[in-house]
């Protein structure tokens, strides 16, 4: 894979920005492979995503940052670059089912996210050997149900020992408490099922089968305070009918699910997702 930086911008817009950071890479003989940009109408907030081969600029990233901070400055940018020889750290947290938790798990070892796992946190013991087996550390977390703030502690200081860039729900069934939230704003990704937030609580496919629902689905979203209605950054449905058992819309479902989970966590991995308020740009 071609070694990049990759540079993200969100500013109030106006005339010469990308003339600007273009005028700014072309001077350094920087050779841009991919760019987007969004304007939102309602806002006037401009956002920004490149991509520069890292091999065809003359300074390291340090000083990449060190010399475009004056255009940030000018401009009032929000902005960021990551190297994409530097993979994020993700730590995976998991309960009881493992879909999706063996699906990123596939793709990491085939490659096709390219981060580092440091380790696999999980509230149930059930999954250790099949996390062991990919020769990943397994922590085993348990929750007490009258003092959850013990099971919240000690995930914080696996996080933290572990320096994780990002924190991916495969299918955790526990509440993040408000002050991790607010910790790892933008760092924690969840995957659920399309339902909400019309069938909630327990057998949410039962209650759609009794509705006869039609299209069954599943939203990956970064984590908020308010439970399941962060930003969502990707979404999918599947179409289903009444010939359709419970078991076959749960089968359906958790297809969904991995593959969704899976596109979102690649386009944070990326960079391609720009937080704007509750909503995101994904380029």
């Amino acid at each position: 894979m071609e070694r990049v930086y990759r540079l993200t911008i969100s500013c109030p817009d106006r005339v010469g920005i990308v003339a600007k950071v273009g005028q700014f890479f072309s001077a350094h003989g920087g050779w841009i492979v991919e760019a987007n940009h969004y304007s939102d109408p309602v806002t006037g907030r401009f956002f920004m995503r490149h991509c520069i081969r890292a091999d065809s600029l003359p300074f390291d990233l340090e000083t990449l940052k060190e010399n475009f901070a004056p255009i940030a400055e000018e401009f009032g940018m929000s902005w960021q670059v990551s190297d994409s020889g530097a993979p994020k750290k993700v730590i995976l947290m998991a309960s009881k089912q493992s879909h999706c938790l063996v699906d990123l798990l596939h793709r990491w070892h085939s490659k096709e996210l390219n981060c580092d796992i440091p380790c696999v946190i999980s509230n149930h013991d059930d999954l250790r050997s099949l996390v062991e087996w990919h020769g990943i550390p397994f922590f085993h977390v348990p929750v007490d149900k009258d003092n959850k703030a013990e099971h919240f502690r000690r995930v914080n200081a696996i996080v933290e020992e572990h320096a994780a860039d990002t924190i991916v729900l495969a299918r955790y069934m526990q509440i993040i408490p408000p002050e991790l939230c607010t910790k790892y704003v933008g760092q924690v990704i969840n995957i659920h099922h399309s339902f909400l937030p019309s069938f909630v609580g327990a057998k949410p496919y039962h209650q759609a089968a009794e509705r006869g629902v039609k299209l069954i689905g599943a939203t990956c979203h970064y984590v908020t305070q308010e439970l399941d209605a962060g930003p969502i950054i990707d979404q999918d449905v599947i179409r289903i009918s009444h010939n359709d058992t419970v078991e076959d819309m749960v089968r359906l479902g958790k297809d969904v699910e991995k593959s969704v989970l899976a596109r979102g966590v690649r386009s944070h991995l990326e960079d391609r997702v720009l937080l704007h308020g509750n909503k995101t740009i994904v380029f």
